[in-house]
């Protein structure tokens, strides 16, 4: 059986669930698996027995900054090439590139930190700084590197990702529309390590209690996300203050905590829509599965996306959804047929979609039994963990690279 080490820069999370999901269905096959965060892990209630377990890159431990940097040393000419794209190539910024030698640093830290665990196989989940981290380890050990890619990390936050993409062993990512965009981007890269591995929810839907609705006439929008700006819910609460203005009787919740909260509660107020929009913050979950089963429809309005959970859970639930026609969204939402979408940064397009949903409600039962057929049959996460945990360790047992004796000696002389 494996021993591998899964590492993210924030993990667990509440809002990522794949990953540990990932972790629980290696372990039912019998796998080793050790998971370690670049920050320390956040204490959620939905996530405490991951993060007891989960090792915190940060805060350093100071015994072990000597024989990081020792290793590190012993092993600049095994990263001779990852050191000369971050010094000599590229466009990156040089607090970028500062960033990254701190990475490179923190990866022979990781190494480390593994040393004595018997680790095969280092997977990172993201393309973020971690996945940086993981490659340096795995170079220093001498062990399969792989990483899957989402939305922002392959489309936004792409630095270094050439050689992420060189270094990996294999790269999972969740959508047709990402693995042609690498392909397409990174021509050097192998194209046949490149695998798409859908994410999935839970389609066996459970009776959760309801709120009664006083006005069935009004319009229940619901959004769930991060209330982070790539989610663009200022975009939301625009199409709100137009809706408004055009006498839509319509109630709009945005369910998510995060940094934009204040900005966001601002904004509401100056387009006078306290009464008509409101944030509700982080919500549990058999609150959540309420608020899908009462809503007419589920809005999603990011910049960037991966392929949504969010627009999965509304489907399952048989709920009609509405979303920007970017990344990998169409391969969920197919207009028309399982849902809306909407032109890009259109607000006319976007409310002109809110309109024909409010007009059509009753009408669009077909499309809701649709939506939800197609999550079922293709976005199950019960199949899709199961074909993911094949997938992976038939990659890992098929690349596991040699390990020359002389690389590991000063990772044996260290004495934690």
């Amino acid at each position: 059986m494996s021993h591998i080490a899964y590492i993210a820069n924030q993990f667990p999370a509440a809002v990522e669930p794949y990953v540990w999901e990932e972790v629980q269905e290696l372990r039912r096959r019998g796998h080793t698996i050790r998971c370690y965060s670049v920050h320390s892990p956040k204490l959620e209630r939905e996530t405490q027995r991951f993060a007891e377990e989960t090792v915190g890159l940060f805060p350093i431990r100071l015994a072990l900054i000597l024989p990081a940097t020792m290793l590190l040393l012993w092993n600049v000419a095994t990263l001779r090439d990852c050191l000369r794209r971050i010094l000599a190539r590229g466009d990156e910024s040089i607090f970028v590139r500062a960033r990254a030698l701190l990475h490179t640093w923190l990866g022979a830290y990781y190494a480390v930190l593994l040393k004595g665990k018997g680790v095969e196989h280092l997977h990172a989940h993201h393309g973020y700084s971690a996945s940086w981290v993981a490659m340096v380890a795995a170079r220093i050990l001498r062990t399969g590197f792989s990483l899957t890619l989402h939305g922002s990390d392959l489309l936004i936050h792409h630095s270094y990702l050439d050689t992420k993409l060189a270094n990996c062993t294999f790269c999972l990512t969740v959508s047709e529309f990402n693995r042609n965009h690498i392909v397409r981007c990174y021509p050097n890269v192998n194209a046949d390590k490149i695998i798409v591995q859908r994410l999935g929810v839970e389609t066996s839907m459970t009776d959760a209690p309801s709120f009664p609705r006083d006005d069935e006439s009004i319009l229940l929008i619901l959004s769930v996300g991060r209330l982070h700006r790539v989610k663009n819910h200022e975009f939301l609460i625009q199409g709100c203050r137009e809706l408004k203005s055009l006498g839509l009787r319509f109630f709009c919740i945005i369910v998510g905590e995060g940094p934009e909260h204040i900005t966001l509660e601002r904004l509401i107020r100056k387009l006078d829509l306290e009464e008509e929009v409101k944030l509700f913050g982080q919500v549990p979950r058999q609150r959540l599965d309420s608020y899908y089963s009462i809503c007419d429809l589920v809005v999603l309005t990011s910049r960037s996306e991966g392929l949504p959970l969010v627009l999965m859970e509304a489907m399952a639930h048989g709920r009609t959804v509405l979303a920007p026609e970017i990344t990998g969204i169409p391969e969920l939402v197919i207009p028309g047929k399982t849902g809306f979408l909407y032109a890009p940064d259109s607000l006319e397009d976007f409310v002109a979609k809110v309109k024909t949903v409010s007009l059509a409600r009753n009408a669009l039962a077909p499309m809701r039994r649709a939506a939800r057929r197609h999550v079922v049959q293709y976005f199950n996460r019960s199949t899709n963990l199961s074909a993911f945990a094949e997938l992976f360790l038939s990659r890992i047992y098929s690349s596991t690279p040699e390990k020359p004796a002389h690389e590991n000696s000063l990772l044996q002389q260290i004495q934690l």
